[in-house]
């Protein structure tokens, strides 16, 4: 197995090079960090974990937490492509990623293997999470970037969700709709509460008149909630035209409500969801969206990852990333009567 003392030899540098370049310092000219890096290729050597933490006093390696009231975590469709934008940039700097669990495994929780394993930073996965967990994190002291979340005094990465919810009721009342109502995930977390105020001020700047009724809870973003939530609308003495559901999940429930109803998208309701999750665009028919770039949210996470780990003292950043409108079938102009 090769060592850092044949890379140093096969790249004519010291090992102190060689080791600045295994630790992405600046201090190294580009001729001795492209000649370092073709050793290492050639040698196919793999740095020690256990050496560099010794050398640096760093564990290269930071701690993955999902917190999501559905209990999915990686396998949820959107963070699959959030976590692997995640996981190319953090490799580039020769990072690994510790997944743990949020709930009890005997008698040590999550916090004691992020301490045990002494990670170098943290990254919080949430879909809509309470907030109860913060202060630990502010205890622990390692960096953290929550995703999906809003935390003042931590560094965040979220989609633009207000706006995101101004595009999709934008789009469904340029098609001539008026009776719009709006499935809304948990409002008491970040998500839901900006998606809703983004469709409220969107009603409000189009002067619609929109009755109580037509807002209703999905709960936590799942398939279940979505059809619960639209047959509510349903069942309205004078249900709505069309919908901005909050998630492309309770979006894909919400269709089967309507199809279970004998009614037919974008026949007799126009649907619009949020997310683009990959399923959307197979789906029959394929899923009118506000599209999150899934693959960036997990790339500046990344960045803002590395960037508090060797700059502790930085101040926190938000990192707010552009949605867009994906018009595929399940939205048209509302039928004429």
């Amino acid at each position: 197995m090769a060592t850092i003392y044949d890379v140093a030899k096969e790249a004519g540098f010291s090992i102190s090079t060689v080791s600045k370049v295994l630790n992405n310092s600046t201090n190294v000219s580009d001729r001795a960090r492209k000649k370092v890096l073709e050793a290492i290729g050639t040698l196919g050597y793999v740095p020690s974990s256990s050496a560099r933490t010794l050398a640096t006093k760093k564990s290269y390696m930071i701690g993955v937490v999902f917190s999501e009231n559905l209990g999915v975590g990686m396998a949820h469709p959107f963070f699959g492509p959030v976590i692997e934008g995640f996981r190319k940039f953090v490799d580039m700097y020769n990072y690994d990623l510790l997944f743990v669990s949020r709930s009890i495994q005997g008698e040590e929780n999550y916090t004691d293997q992020l301490i045990r394993r002494g990670v170098d930073g943290i990254v919080v996965f949430s879909t809509d999470s309470d907030r109860s967990d913060l202060e630990i994190y502010r205890e622990l002291g390692i960096p953290c970037v929550f995703i999906d979340m809003d935390v003042s005094d931590f560094n965040s990465v979220y989609s633009d969700n207000y706006q995101g919810a101004i595009i999709a009721v934008d789009h469904l009342v340029a098609l001539g709709h008026q009776k719009i109502a709006h499935i809304h995930g948990e409002s008491t977390g970040f998500i839901g509460t900006e998606r809703m105020r983004g469709f409220n001020d969107a009603i409000s700047t189009h002067h619609l008149n929109i009755p109580e009724s037509y807002i209703v809870n999905g709960g936590y973003y799942s398939t279940d909630g979505g059809r619960t939530a639209m047959m509510k609308l349903l069942r309205l003495e004078e249900p709505p035209t069309a919908v901005f559901v909050s998630g492309d999940q309770m979006a894909i429930g919400a269709i089967q409500a309507v199809k279970e109803y004998g009614l037919r998208v974008p026949e007799d309701i126009s649907i619009v969801g949020f997310d683009d999750i990959e399923i959307a665009k197979y789906m029959e028919p394929a899923l009118t969206t506000i599209a999150q770039d899934k693959e960036k949210i997990g790339q500046q996470a990344g960045a803002l990852a590395i960037e508090s780990i060797l700059n502790p003292d930085r101040l926190p950043v938000k990192k707010t990333i552009p949605v867009r409108l994906i018009k595929r079938a399940t939205t048209a102009e509302p039928k004429k009567h």
